[in-house]
């Protein structure tokens, strides 16, 4: 397979690692947040949240099976309500959710999934400008890009598993109950094709190693692939 197919399956991998990553970072769903049912044909409030915003759904539970348990799941009908965090937007009136929570994960968790996005784009700059003939030498750096973006989306991911880990363990917290939703399994997914597919564009920028003892590094450079 010519290394120029090669590349452009691996830009195709990227593409979609790189969407999986913008759908967790401007998506909520990256926790899901229970607090214990107190009694049934009543009323709980569950949470789900992202890096920007917090979603506060109330449901109505009716069943005694819930009576103990953590309110949910979240996919039952009820009314939501969205805002994103006091940190992010100064001036609004401050959420007991807010107080609670590890303040500095969630800011860390935001700060380092833009740097993965940064990373992205300079990526995809200097992938595309390999395309062009002879700058083959810029798969290199793409290929860092991509792994550095990498990097960073499963350190942000490790950052808000702690914070909903401490949230969950508090006991100045409502909260008894977590699940991690689909924003953070593309977080996840993001991290893997990014990193995987870096590495991949590392791999195709070495130059190719001789098939024959007397076949030399140079000649095997210049060689049309």
């Amino acid at each position: 397979m010519h290394k120029r197919t090669k590349v452009k399956m691996t830009f195709f991998v990227i593409l979609v690692g790189m969407a999986s990553m913008f759908t967790a970072v401007v998506t909520d769903h990256w926790a899901v947040l229970s607090p214990r049912v107190e009694q049934v044909n009543a009323t709980c409030e569950a949470a789900h949240f992202g890096l920007w915003r917090l979603c506060k759904k109330v449901i109505y539970i009716s069943e005694v099976d819930y009576n103990g348990k953590g309110c949910g799941p979240i996919s039952l009908p009820g009314a939501e309500n969205c805002t994103y965090f006091k940190h992010f937007t100064p001036g609004d009136e401050s959420e007991i959710f807010e107080v609670k929570t590890q303040k500095e994960y969630n800011i860390s968790a935001a700060a380092i999934a833009i740097f993965s996005l940064a990373f992205m784009i300079l990526g995809t700059l200097c992938l595309l400008c390999s395309f062009k003939k002879g700058n083959d030498y810029i798969l290199k750096p793409a290929g860092m890009f991509f792994a550095f973006a990498g990097l960073c989306a499963i350190i942000s991911v490790e950052v808000m598993r702690q914070s909903v880990k401490r949230m969950i363990e508090s006991e100045e917290t409502i909260w008894i109950d977590y699940s991690y939703a689909w924003s953070f399994a593309c977080a996840c997914a993001g991290f893997c094709l990014l990193f995987l597919s870096g590495l991949g564009l590392l791999l195709l920028s070495m130059p190719r190693m001789p098939q024959n003892p007397w076949e030399s590094c140079m000649d095997a450079e210049h060689e049309v692939e």
